[in-house]
């Protein structure tokens, strides 16, 4: 009966592992994805300003507002993964 239980135990370590690796890949994947869309959106804020400069502001606003949704998507997605 020991066996059985040592056997299932280590059955159990095995599985969780392998969710721990799986779960920190979509982590790692929710990062890199946040990374580079954040990225984008600063790069084409920047070539919004760099066309018609007096609408920085408006620009700068929205480009800090969408980079905001991004991460918290983000946030939620490496929540979601780790849990």
């Amino acid at each position: 009966m020991t066996g059985m239980i040592g056997h299932a135990g280590m059955v159990l370590a095995a599985a969780t592992t392998v969710f721990g690796n799986v779960a920190a890949l979509g982590a790692g994947l929710a990062a890199i994805g946040a990374g580079i869309g954040i990225g984008q959106i600063g790069g084409k804020a920047v070539e919004a300003i760099a066309r018609q400069p007096e609408a920085i502001s408006k620009i700068q606003t929205n480009m800090i507002i969408a980079a905001a949704l991004v991460e918290g998507v983000a946030l939620f997605a490496v929540v979601v993964a780790l849990l």
